[in-house]
């Protein structure tokens, strides 16, 4: 159907436009008053613009990237519901005498025979090459841009492979200059892959005839319009023109190109094959035939390049990161020359409402960004699976996945909390209703269903099907084959097939059979190229420092090297209270474990408390009030609680990814007490031999006091054994026979009543070891 300017533009008269007649502007103000559905469903509230662009002969590689480049900005913008009318942008591809592009002394001459006798051809030099024209013309004549309307304008000479464009278009205008000929012009002898090639890009539009498109590619096929006895006209070429010829078939023919002659099409033979819509010879022609405003002209070497930042949406989701990427990706808006996004994704998710939020923002960025891409570098779980859908195109490397468990365990009533966030999203990108809430919630049953009379594929559930009572309703669930899908019939006419399984994720092939991924790119670069970008984007995030702490994060080997390093150093300062270097260094890698989680979005200020307890209480055991107590076994608990804390957003796991993420938590921790009992190893082992660790043990070191410095004598304790009465942590008291003596342990623990032997006096000074 058409808007309102279509079926208004024959209502002018003679004397004047329409609104200078009284009559038919009280017609027209009725019309404007009735509710009707026009189109798509979309009132034409202002005349639509299209862009025209100016195409280069010849084509480059460099030119064909920034056409395409344009193109899927258009495409992005129009699934956003950016463009007006038919929802459709518009793209006019100008296409001028190849002549000029061409070097000096090329020209097209009688002599073309002689030419192509040689094996060079004539000047390959300046021409367009063919696998560039070939990446251009799929492109425009493939789904992947089948949100824009792709017309190619002839206005001038057009050959060599620039022929290939006007094949793939789906409108056809001209000039009535403008001709094609000549295709193979700068080919050294006809190839016929370049053959099957044509054909089958001419087969997608059906413009012109395929006998015409072998004339076109092979010059050395004789070309002719024939009556053929049975009364039907056709185009015949080459062999089969001689074998009709032969069997007498023919009963008048009209020879368009001789053998060996290049065959040429002008204006009027392109209109009378029905191949051009139009003939046109000015812009405002060919906007006014396009029922469009104006045409906003844009050369492919000069047109606005995408200028994009990179943002990464890495490890969980949490309420001040998702403010810190939000306010970053804002600030772009108001830049005069950011118009793109990519965003890179690796995240398990972790909170439903945060992930809502940003998604939101991704999916309606406003008029200034053009396009969002994102690429899942490796995992986009649980709820930042909704942030990956919001971006359009979705790119996923080989190994991504998308869906799944999570960080955060989410309810069927968070999902459907979430509702019309996720129509939104669904709706902005073209993608399946269903299948967002199916990969959010694994107890929503996802189906694929075809429709029985058109094949056409859909992917709903059975309640949304049974809801589709009437062909006006409009379906949740974007049809996978269809430009705008509508419900056409009541849900007995849907079969459905297979359950989509989207509990345990998708990796990329699935999601791009599903629909839900638009590609696969290994790398930023390629994404980067995919969206329209020369280069991968500049990063937009906070200082350098934060960015690197934030990578650091990730890494469970540096969390669990930190705390064994932490914990060696603390049972080190705590053999030899007071000596600062060990507790410092201790103190600065548990502070560095807590800042690296915190910047991942794993430890809060509970988790710190209960990490620093446990602290607190393991150094009140050990300085203050020696023994193993309630303080030894507390602290121990509490340290653990918090590295476990510290590793995960969660308390108590709920699903399969929580259940491993608290596995791997309780390995950091016990790595990390590893490195407490460790370092009470090497202190007792090697510490007392080493030259530059003195004052790191408690051994005693050999010396001689002046008998008058003894204010007692225990030599005669030398070698006695004894028992503890109070622990030795590592001085403390012990009793030989009936007496009871302060004595220092040899750097070990010992308990109250254990038995001990004396070996060493010094003065009033005695040493003991436990007596096994």
């Amino acid at each position: 159907m058409k808007d309102h300017r279509f079926i208004l533009r024959g209502f002018r008269f003679r004397g004047g436009s329409v609104w200078e007649q009284p009559l038919w502007c009280l017609l027209l103000g009725l019309l404007a008053l009735t509710p009707l559905r026009i189109g798509w469903g979309q009132a034409a509230d202002s005349p639509q613009t299209g862009v025209l662009i100016n195409v280069p002969s010849p084509l480059t590689s460099r030119d064909v990237d920034q056409i395409l480049a344009r193109l899927s900005q258009l495409a992005v913008a129009s699934k956003r519901g950016d463009a007006l009318d038919s929802g459709r942008a518009t793209v006019v591809l100008r296409l001028s005498s190849a002549a000029a592009g061409l070097t000096a002394g090329v020209s097209r001459q009688s002599a073309s025979n002689e030419e192509r006798s040689t094996d060079v051809p004539p000047s390959a030099a300046g021409a367009t090459e063919f696998e560039d024209a070939l990446k251009l013309a799929r492109t425009i004549s493939s789904a992947e841009l089948n949100r824009v309307r792709v017309v190619a304008w002839i206005d001038g000479a057009i050959s060599g492979h620039d022929v290939l464009l006007p094949l793939a278009s789906e409108t056809l205008l001209v000039s009535a200059s403008s001709s094609l000929s000549d295709a193979g012009r700068f080919e050294a002898q006809p190839d016929e892959t370049i053959a099957v090639l044509y054909q089958s890009i001419a087969r997608r539009r059906a413009l012109v005839p395929p006998e015409l498109v072998d004339g076109l590619v092979d010059s050395g096929q004789e070309v002719a319009k024939v009556n053929l006895i049975d009364g039907e006209s056709s185009f015949l070429a080459g062999a089969a023109l001689q074998t009709a010829r032969a069997n007498g078939r023919v009963v008048s023919e009209t020879t368009l190109a001789g053998a060996g002659e290049p065959l040429v099409l002008d204006a009027n033979q392109l209109r009378q094959i029905r191949a051009a819509a139009a003939i046109v010879d000015t812009e405002e022609s060919v906007a006014d035939w396009l029922e469009l405003a104006r045409l906003q002209s844009e050369d492919s070497r000069s047109m606005n390049q995408a200028v994009g930042r990179l943002i990464r949406v890495t490890g969980n989701v949490t309420g001040s990161r998702v403010r810190r990427w939000q306010s970053n990706l804002a600030a772009t808006i108001d830049s005069p020359d950011v118009n793109t996004w990519l965003v890179a994704i690796d995240s398990p998710g972790g909170n439903l409402n945060r992930s809502a939020s940003l998604a939101a923002t991704l999916a309606d960025p406003g008029p200034v960004i053009q396009a969002v891409g994102g690429l899942v570098t490796g995992e986009a779980r649980g709820d930042a699976a909704l942030i990956a859908l919001a971006c359009q195109p979705l790119l996923m490397s080989p190994e991504a996945t998308i869906g799944g468990s999570g960080a955060d365990a989410m309810s069927p009533a968070d999902v459907r909390r979430q509702s019309e966030l996720i129509t939104l999203v669904a709706e902005s990108t073209g993608r399946s209703v269903a299948l967002l809430r199916g990969l959010l919630d694994p107890s929503i049953s996802v189906h694929r269903y075809v429709h029985r009379r058109t094949g056409r594929v859909r992917y709903t559930t059975s309640e949304q099907i049974r809801q589709e009572k009437s062909p006006d309703q409009d379906s949740d669930a974007p049809d996978a084959n269809a430009e705008n899908p509508a419900v056409e019939d009541n849900a007995s006419d849907w079969q459905r097939m297979e359950k989509i399984e989207l509990a345990a994720g998708l990796n990329a092939s699935q999601a791009m059979e599903l629909g839900l991924a638009d590609g696969i790119a290994p790398s930023l670069q390629e994404a980067s190229a995919a969206i329209g970008l020369s280069a991968v984007p500049p990063e937009l995030s906070d200082r350098g420092l934060v960015r690197w702490v934030e990578r650091l994060g990730s890494q469970t080997g540096l969390a669990v090297t930190l705390l064994v390093i932490g914990f060696m150093m603390l049972s080190i300062e705590a053999s030899a209270p007071g000596l600062g270097l060990p507790g410092f260094i201790s103190m600065v890698c548990f502070a560095f474990f807590f800042w690296i989680k915190y910047l991942a979005g794993t430890a809060e200020w509970a988790e710190l408390l209960a990490f620093g307890l446990g602290l607190a209480c393991i150094g009140i055991e050990l300085f203050v009030l020696p023994g193993f107590g309630i303080f030894g076994v507390g602290g121990l608990i509490l340290t653990s609680i918090g590295v476990m804390l510290m590793s995960q957003t969660f308390v108590v796991p709920q699903n399969a990814y929580q259940l491993g993420e608290l596995t791997r938590g309780l390995w950091v921790a016990l790595g990390g007490l590893g490195g407490c009992v460790l370092g009470m190893i090497l202190v007792r082992m090697y510490l007392p031999q080493a030259a530059l660790a003195t004052g790191l043990s408690m051994g005693v070191p050999e010396a001689h006091l002046d008998e008058s410095e003894r204010l007692t004598h225990y030599d005669d304790l030398l070698g006695q054994t004894g028992e503890a009465t109070t622990p030795l942590r590592p001085s403390g008291k012990a009793k030989f026979g009936e007496t009871i003596v302060p004595v220092v342990s040899d750097a070990t623990a010992i308990d109250a009543g254990q038995s001990i032997r004396v070996i060493q006096v010094l003065g009033n000074r005695i040493t003991v070891e436990a007596v096994d």
